[in-house]
């Protein structure tokens, strides 16, 4: 799920050419192609052109007959109406692409961006919380986001409601990056259509997504951990026990950023994780010279945080290891892991004793099929598979 530079030591090449570039994208809006797979096989095959001639082949020894690469036309025609819109296609590697995504074990190969790009190259905290923020909740993220971005810190959230909107309201006029599920073209809820066209003036929207793709359930996942991944912290204002703020919380210590909490009553739900996180060790937040006195640390390492639940990082760790073994041994062990399971959820501790192979490679497995939207974790260590569209 990383970068080039995990397996070569040397930072990922950027495209050379328009035609590269195109190439580049034609593989990765293949089918069955996330970026984990994506990077084995220009890994492999050295460049997208020879990873493309390969992957008919490399489809039809998983079981897969008439398999069909991304076309041409397709990804021109995406590059062709991203530029259209005013949108940049930059791939990592490039001078564009921020450098803290880059760090982390699945960024994205190729990212849209709109607005202002340098924001892009400042330091970022992510504010994230709950959509259905009470009044306390959002005066307290507009606050803070305004006063960290008066401090010269870009705010990064999700464009959703409630404590998402707080944050990019707050920092609007020093410029706030917004990560979207869908397209960087598609605004939601449609209600914020106005506030995400504002951010284009200082600020940037950013997505992996294709041009025009309206996001679906299983693309917020994936879009959490760009907002983890392109910060040095995650803020969480208001949130409940079990929520996808959480799961962005989860993925900051995965990647090794630093988790902050506001706390709440006891008595209101939606404190109930904000809560959690601190009693797990994440830092407290009174203000914001709680959350510039952390970022001003010589280096910032969240030692003490284990919650939630430590099995996500043990998995984001042996997902990394998993990286550099054959894309057919990868594609096996998917194939068996997706026959076992079905839309019931199943014990990820029976699946593994079902498979009867170590438990660090089933874990590392499962990271990159839900990355792939092709599986779902849920409480209690059970998994399901997604049905298909």
């Amino acid at each position: 799920m990383d970068g080039l530079n995990s397996s070569s030591g040397h930072p990922p090449l950027p495209p050379t050419s328009e035609d590269d570039l195109v190439s580049r994208l034609r593989l990765l809006r293949s089918r069955r192609v996330g970026p984990a797979t994506y990077h084995r096989l220009i890994r492999e095959h050295a460049t997208a052109q020879g990873a493309l001639a390969a992957l008919p082949d490399i489809a039809a020894d998983r079981g897969v007959k008439g398999y069909r690469t991304c076309t041409f036309q397709t990804a021109k025609g995406e590059l062709d109406a991203g530029r259209k819109l005013g949108a940049q296609l930059v791939a990592q590697g490039s001078a564009d692409y921020p450098s803290s995504l880059a760090q982390v074990t699945d960024a994205p190969p190729l990212v849209w961006v709109m607005g202002n790009l340098s924001v892009l190259h400042r330091p970022m905290v992510a504010l994230v919380g709950a959509r259905n923020a009470s009044s306390n909740g959002t005066r307290m993220a507009k606050k803070l986001a305004h006063e960290l971005a008066e401090a010269g810190i870009a705010v990064v959230s999700g464009l959703a409601r409630g404590v998402d909107t707080a944050a990019h309201l707050g920092s609007l006029d020093h410029g706030t990056v917004a990560v979207l599920a869908g397209g960087v073209d598609q605004v939601y809820p449609e209600e914020n259509c106005h506030l995400g066209k504002n951010i284009l003036a200082q600020g940037a929207r950013i997505s992996e997504q294709p041009i025009g793709l309206v996001a679906q359930a299983r693309h917020f996942p994936r879009r959490n951990r760009i907002i983890s991944g392109l910060s040095q912290a995650v803020i969480v204002v208001e949130a409940a026990a079990k929520s996808g703020t959480l799961i962005t919380a989860r993925q900051a210590l995965d990647q090794g950023r630093e988790v902050l909490a506001v706390p709440g009553h006891p008595m209101d739900p939606r404190a109930s994780g904000c809560n959690m996180l601190i009693r797990d060790g994440a830092t407290l937040v009174r203000g914001t010279d709680d959350i510039l006195a952390l970022l001003e640390r010589p280096t910032l390492t969240n030692t003490t945080l284990t919650q939630p639940p430590p099995k996500p990082k043990i998995a984001a760790e042996s997902a990394q290891a998993f990286l550099h073994k054959p894309l057919s041994q990868i594609a096996n062990l998917h194939k068996r892991i997706l026959d076992r399971l079905g839309p019931a959820p199943t014990a990820e501790d029976q699946l593994v004793r079902d498979l009867k192979i170590p438990a660090s490679q089933v874990s590392g497995a499962l990271v990159e099929l839900e990355m792939d939207g092709t599986i779902e974790r849920q409480s209690g260590g059970m998994v399901s598979k997604i049905p298909p569209n």
